[in-house]
């Protein structure tokens, strides 16, 4: 049944109401990275100034994000190829072998604050000579993604049918070999999934690295606030360290949504 007109103009209204109110802080942002101090607090420059590649050249240049750019990606990357390592064969297991106490205890790291394990994961780490390292980043960044990668797996791999495992297993296949050669080729756009996600989650994370990184460790999250002093905020660098923590994670995620739709609602059609 066709809408009505008056629906379909309703419809349209609300979308554009809800992507501007979505667009407009980003948009801000990025056009502030272009502006001097002066200019940003200047309401008659809100839309015409003159643009300048100032803010970006002492981001990229006087701030030495170029290394902490390069943190971001080896902390995202590790903690998501660790996590992928760890977290698909339990989720496996756990899926396959009805191991519903173990999924229990995922459910609650995903339930459990961060922030409530800094003071025990600090004073721990600090002991142990951790703190201001990449390992320490790493493992606290696990923390978010191993239980987001086992709970998206597991949803995977129960839509999965299990004739072909159960196949499998008649000719002569242990259950470690039906699931590497059967199951894991299955579930690649689960497993993409999966990390895609994970690795947006770590790239984002600001709290861990706040607390548990150290100068030269710094991810591009923490390292924003260096534009940010006691007496006054170089608003114009602050926007353009912005964008550029902003920016390569909404390209990537605007590049590969169509497989993270995809795999997160494959696992609920198979079968």
């Amino acid at each position: 049944m066709k809408p009505s007109k008056p629906y379909r103009v309703f419809r349209t209204s609300a979308l554009v109401v809800v992507v501007f109110a979505l667009m407009a802080p980003l948009l801000w942002m990025i056009a502030a990275s272009f502006k001097t101090n002066v200019d940003i607090y200047d309401t008659a420059k809100a839309f015409v100034f003159s643009p300048s590649l100032k803010n970006y050249e002492t981001v990229l240049q006087q701030a030495n994000y170029l290394q902490f750019i390069g943190n971001s990606l080896w902390v995202a990357f590790a903690a998501t190829v660790l996590s992928l390592l760890l977290g698909v064969p339990a989720a496996y297991s756990m899926s396959r072998f009805n191991m519903k106490n173990s999924a229990l205890v995922v459910l609650m790291a995903r339930v459990i604050p961060g922030v409530s394990l800094l003071v025990p994961w600090y004073y721990v780490f600090s002991n142990l000579k951790l703190v201001g390292g990449f390992s320490v980043l790493i493992l606290s960044h696990m923390f978010v993604s191993l239980p987001l990668i086992v709970y998206i797996m597991m949803g995977y791999f129960d839509g999965l049918p299990t004739e072909l495992e159960e196949a499998a297993l008649v000719d002569g296949l242990t259950h470690i070999g039906a699931f590497r050669r059967i199951t894991l080729p299955l579930s690649v756009p689960g497993v993409a999934t999966a990390g895609i996600l994970s690795f947006i989650f770590s790239w984002n994370n600001f709290m861990f690295a706040l607390v548990l990184s150290g100068s030269d460790t710094k991810t591009l999250p923490v390292a924003i606030f260096d534009f940010v002093g006691y007496a006054s905020i170089d608003w114009g660098g602050l926007m353009a360290a912005a964008t550029v923590v902003t920016l390569p994670i909404m390209l990537i995620a605007l590049f590969v949504q169509k497989y993270v739709v995809s795999g997160l609602t494959a696992g609920a059609t198979k079968g």
